[in-house]
């Protein structure tokens, strides 16, 4: 008695081949824990677009530091590259721990996530250092305007009249992420919205290809506390009032660059690990690279109740605070005692030139 073995449909198809990216990883090597937070929380949607871009960029999750503070937002690297290494600051305290840790290795790479409250009231002294020194590092605020972890107060960015779901009124004016990096020093400055994928996904993959302090202030709507009428950080409200400064376009560096452009309408950037940033003007008076321009801009979009997303200011010429230190290219942890400890003789002369 002869048998005919049965075929079925899922046998027979092809197997549909794992995409991977240009080192050979898959995306799941880019993912992180199920998130914990609330069910269309603006946070989630910044996580997915990080495990995006790393992946599209090609960055080895063993080479990457993600630094987070306290709040929802710091809970967002567990979400993410759960092969990378992690660590969780005091509260407003995670730019000094980014800080040390690139020092002392500087082959690593680093993305911090913070929140407005983390970032801009207890956390604000060590966020204006990282700023000045120029620290290379990817700092993202995960901006709602309120404290979701402490039943939705105000924040220092809450919008002057904007108003809590109990109907408090903020009496007080906003502090711009962005114009204060801008101001400050940081060379990478941008603004996006979780809720705009494309914008959002060509910033991130920039800010990969970028050396010193990239600061992205996300405006991520918090669904329990901020996402009501009144709100200006609220889904309804940032579709109706977004902004762009210039359309965001990326070649990565191993992508071909041959791509033609309109040389009087869109702006080239070339970023430090030869990849390109190509933005296209809207705004008339768009001028990447000037700064005062930047904040002209964000100030005029403020004013008309508009809130201006893009990338404002980039500079590639500055050097980052590892250069200006000319640190070693070894991580610390690595050198011989020969080199980390002053010999006898060495101190000898030290304290004779003191005596």
């Amino acid at each position: 008695m002869s048998t005919t073995p049965i075929t079925t449909p899922a046998a027979s198809a092809a197997v549909k081949p794992v995409k991977t990216n240009h080192i050979g990883l898959q995306i799941l090597d880019y993912r992180g824990s199920k998130s914990t937070l609330c069910a269309g929380c603006g946070h989630n949607s910044v996580s997915e677009r990080i495990t995006e871009a790393f992946f599209d960029m090609g960055i080895q999750p063993e080479r990457v530091m993600k630094m987070s503070g306290i709040g929802c937002s710091s809970k967002s690297p567990a979400y993410f590259m759960s092969r990378s290494f992690s660590f969780n600051g005091v509260h407003g305290r995670m730019p000094a721990v980014a800080t040390g840790a690139l020092l002392a290795n500087k082959t690593m790479r680093s993305i911090g996530l913070s929140g407005d409250g983390d970032t801009a009231s207890i956390g604000m002294g060590q966020f204006i250092h990282l700023l000045r020194r120029n620290v290379p590092m990817i700092y993202i605020v995960e901006d709602n305007g309120v404290y979701g972890l402490t039943k939705g107060q105000f924040s220092a960015t809450a919008d002057l009249g904007s108003r809590l779901k109990n109907g408090v009124v903020n009496e007080l004016p906003a502090i711009d992420i962005c114009a204060l990096a801008i101001q400050i020093g940081a060379t990478f400055v941008g603004r996006s919205f979780s809720g705009d994928k494309k914008q959002l996904s060509a910033m991130l993959k920039a800010a990969v290809a970028h050396k010193g302090t990239v600061l992205l202030d996300v405006i991520s709507p918090c669904v329990t506390f901020n996402d009501h009428e009144g709100s200006t950080k609220s889904y309804k409200y940032m579709q109706a009032h977004e902004e762009e400064v210039g359309e965001v376009g990326f070649v990565p560096h191993f992508e071909d660059l041959t791509i033609d452009y309109d040389h009087d309408t869109t702006t080239d950037v070339a970023l430090h690990d030869g990849s390109h940033m190509r933005l296209r003007k809207i705004h008339a008076a768009y001028a990447p690279t000037d700064k005062v321009q930047a904040l002209k801009l964000l100030m005029e979009t403020h004013a008309k109740g508009e809130v201006l997303t893009g990338v404002f200011y980039v500079d590639t010429t500055r050097p980052d605070f590892s250069t200006l230190l000319n640190t070693v290219d070894e991580p610390l942890a690595t050198l011989p005692e020969s080199r980390t400890r002053p010999s006898r003789e060495v101190l000898a002369e030290i304290m004779a030139d003191h005596v």
